[in-house]
């Protein structure tokens, strides 16, 4: 399917309104279409110093630059991480979308690490970040697996920061080895999988294992080529393998699949925004009748 129109959204809101169990996947196309843009005039208002000296384009790839000093690598991050992490404004699409599930049997699994599922009031429970968090720092080498609360310590950064640097005393180190600290993201094989994460991870685990005889629902939104064995093809291979499994995918790129799962999977290629705010309102409408 490639336009959404009256019998798509009829065929997806009743689909999912008959499952038993929704696994929800996010990639991030969902945080761009909520209004998280990593370049445009958003990242040229806040970053016009970086861009000035460095001729960086996007925050994505500013991310990857090898600073001279950890006093301009704190500089850039601290600001992309306060940004994009804690200088928060509710968001209706994020807020709509755990509306739109909170009542269902609901999992919920991200390749974002903006937090905004925690943000919208999704519980830790029912959610698994696979791929790190903004808000929290680890050990560089690492030394230990354990990740620590960065909020704080990014806003003072943020707030005393000159040139593009922060002060050497704020340059934030491990506790255990004393080599500097990082951003616990996954980029490398240094990514620290904490307790939280391997909890999250069992969780999952553990839903798709309880719910996967059951009328199950694989919802993939905005999730791309570039990590897709986390969840584009689990989705393909678990809908393959489940009996009573339906794969809804709504991307605004072009998303092929295999044959032997056509009858098994909805795919609406469209802007995510908007195709979900029509999805959200058709159900509203159903339930007003």
């Amino acid at each position: 399917m490639n336009n959404i129109i009256g019998e798509d959204l009829k065929q997806i809101v009743d689909v999912i309104d008959n499952a038993e169990a929704l696994v929800l996947g996010a990639g991030s196309g969902l945080s761009s279409a909520a209004g998280f843009k990593y370049e445009g005039m958003f990242f040229e208002e806040n970053f016009s110093d970086f861009i000035e000296e460095y001729g960086f384009s996007d925050m994505y790839s500013a991310g990857f630059y090898p600073f001279e000093t950890l006093e301009e690598y704190w500089g850039y991050w601290s600001r992309h991480i306060y940004l994009n992490r804690y200088k928060y404004k509710d968001n209706e699409l994020y807020k709509n979308l755990i509306d739109f599930i909170k009542d269902k049997n609901y999992f919920v699994i991200t390749t974002n690490v903006d937090h905004q599922f925690q943000l919208s009031g999704v519980d830790k429970n029912r959610l698994f970040y696979t791929q790190g968090d903004y808000g929290l720092f680890q050990c560089s080498v690492p030394c230990h697996n354990k990740t620590y609360d960065n909020k704080d310590i990014i806003a003072e950064m943020v707030e005393k920061q000159k040139d593009r640097k922060i002060p050497s005393n704020l340059v934030p180190y491990c506790p255990k080895c004393n080599k500097p600290m990082t951003t616990n993201l996954r980029v490398d094989d240094t990514f620290v999988e904490d307790k939280g994460w391997h909890r999250a991870h069992e969780n999952y685990k553990n839903f798709l294992d309880i719910n996967k005889y059951k009328k199950i629902v694989f919802l993939e939104l905005g999730v791309g080529f570039n990590t897709p064995g986390i969840i584009k093809y689990p989705f393909e291979n678990m809908v393959r393998k489940y009996e009573n499994a339906v794969l809804i995918r709504i991307n605004q790129e072009k998303s092929p699949y295999f044959f032997d799962i056509k009858d098994k999977i909805i795919f609406v290629k469209g802007d995510l925004k908007e195709t979900l705010n029509d999805i959200f309102k058709y159900k509203n409408k159903k339930e007003q009748l």
